[in-house]
């Protein structure tokens, strides 16, 4: 049996030559922060996936990379760990589809009902509506 001696300095080094397109970090970088960044978003939001409990608001940026903001009001999920589940999963997922999206500022906005989506099906609903905005921001301006 061989053991394998790999320092902490060894594995960034491994980090820093894999492409970034490899990597499914997600970053601070990559989160909409302030109120001023959400409200571009609401205020000129071209392309728009909805599902009954969820919609998703975006719009293009310069920066070349994807960036989310999740708004999960208690109004309509009463409970803080469902609250929580949900932005979990829907991190997860934008995590996972983050190189296939384009350059857009997005906001995943939670509706009614929201909460008492099983979590498998949240993965898969929040899969669904990544990959429709893709598709959408892709698809040519009339």
């Amino acid at each position: 049996m061989t053991v394998s001696l790999q320092s902490p300095l060894d594995s960034e080094q491994n980090e820093a030559d894999t492409s970034p397109s490899q990597r499914f970090q997600f970053r601070k970088h990559q989160r909409l922060l302030n109120q001023a960044l959400f409200a571009a978003v609401f205020a000129d939001a071209p392309i728009r996936a909805s599902h009954p409990n969820f919609l998703i608001l975006a719009r293009p940026n310069d920066l070349g990379y994807a960036r989310i903001g999740l708004v999960i009001p208690k109004k309509h999920v009463r409970k803080a760990n469902h609250r929580n589940n949900i932005k979990r999963v829907a991190r997860e997922t934008f995590r996972k589809e983050q190189h296939k999206l384009p350059a857009i500022d997005a906001i995943v906005l939670a509706r009614r009902g929201a909460e008492i989506v099983p979590r498998q099906q949240l993965t898969s609903i929040f899969t669904g509506l990544w990959k429709r905005i893709t598709k959408r921001a892709n698809a040519p301006a009339p």
